[in-house]
């Protein structure tokens, strides 16, 4: 069944996993991307943002973040910029269909889009 649906996807990522066993128990044939092996770039990270409806700075795991020692930033831009760099501090799993996001944490909140 096709339903336009992107999967933002670390494999190694229990909930991830769950996600993505949510998406194919619905018969959904969601596009998988693996995104520490292809990494979106800072415009597509900006357009989950919006699609999620949050603020940049939500869609980054601190603790991977703060592993980087990276200068502290407030900026937008160089935020997206970062996490295009360095994926690892990317939130996941992310779930897209058309103008709508959620980040599957839990697994069950990716349902409110599909």
């Amino acid at each position: 069944m096709a339903a336009n649906v992107t999967i933002y996807h670390n494999p190694r990522c229990s909930k991830s996993r769950q996600t993505l066993q949510l998406l194919e128990d619905r018969g959904l044939d969601a596009t998988i991307v693996e995104y520490l092996k292809d990494p979106p770039d800072a415009k597509t990270l900006e357009q989950i943002a919006t699609k999620l409806g949050i603020e940049p700075a939500e869609l980054i795991r601190s603790r991977e973040y703060k592993e980087l020692d990276l200068p502290p930033t407030d900026e937008p831009a160089e935020l997206f910029r970062r996490m295009a760099e360095n994926p690892q501090i990317i939130q996941r799993p992310i779930v897209v269909k058309g103008n709508h996001a959620r980040i599957g944490r839990p697994p069950e909140d990716v349902l409110e889009i599909l």
